[in-house]
């Protein structure tokens, strides 16, 4: 019997992926719909969604993104399923405290259960076999003078402020640190790094960094769950 993992193929009931993924509610805010529409309904386009190994586990939230993973996927689309080993021993900023810096070689494993549990989504097989990757591999080897002159150069502080969580954390009484402030930079190395040597342009995504770095763009697709005005499909 053939998992179903081996079906390839969107839905035949909608003309392009784009319309598919809109009317499923996958898709919450766009950087550019209508230029997405239009990539997606060309040839085969390679795209990541990151997942942060801040726990054992996925949570449900990690669902949305890759059911519009593995939808895209069947459309004739590669993702690469980024697992954040370098920003996953940072962790994104709450908008309450600090996070609790966890081991190394916890957040190693945790990286691997990650890796394990997206597997079960994707196809690793055929033309648009999805991959693995992980952040660590390119942000370990970086001096932190190689990472300020390199790459820090390029984020403007004032955008980085202006978000939601960061601006919250800045009139708290537990402020903020360096290490918290600095993952969206983290965060925003993925594209740069992901297009270079995959030649990813499409990324769905729920955070933009304050970077004003010059070169090949990608397109975003904020995604959240909500529920349909219209009868379920499969």
């Amino acid at each position: 019997m053939n998992s179903p993992l081996d079906v390839h193929g969107g839905d035949p009931d909608f003309e392009d992926v784009w319309d598919e993924i809109v009317w499923r509610g996958l898709v919450h805010v766009s950087t550019d719909p209508a230029r997405l529409k239009s990539l997606l309904a060309g040839g085969p386009v390679t795209f990541y969604s990151g997942f942060d190994p801040t726990a054992p586990s996925l949570h449900i939230g990690n669902l949305v993104q890759l059911l519009l993973m593995r939808r895209l996927q069947l459309a004739g689309h590669r993702p690469l399923a980024l697992v954040g080993g370098s920003t996953g021993l940072i962790g994104d900023p709450k908008p309450t405290a600090e996070r609790t810096l966890n081991d190394k070689a916890l957040v190693a494993e945790w990286v691997r259960a990650l890796q394990e549990q997206v597997s079960r989504f994707l196809s690793f097989d055929g033309p648009n076999a999805a991959q693995l990757v992980n952040n660590l591999d390119w942000t370990e080897p970086l001096s932190a003078i190689d990472f300020l002159r390199d790459i820090g150069k390029h984020f403007r502080v004032g955008a980085m402020l202006k978000k939601d969580a960061v601006s919250a954390r800045l009139t708290s009484d537990a402020g903020i640190s360096y290490t918290e402030f600095s993952y969206q930079i983290l965060q925003g190395m993925d594209s740069s790094s992901s297009i270079v040597s995959t030649g990813a342009c499409c990324r769905p995504a729920e955070a933009t960094s304050g970077a004003t770095s010059p070169g090949e763009s990608t397109s975003s697709i904020g995604s959240r769950a909500r529920p349909s005005t219209r009868s379920a499909r499969r």
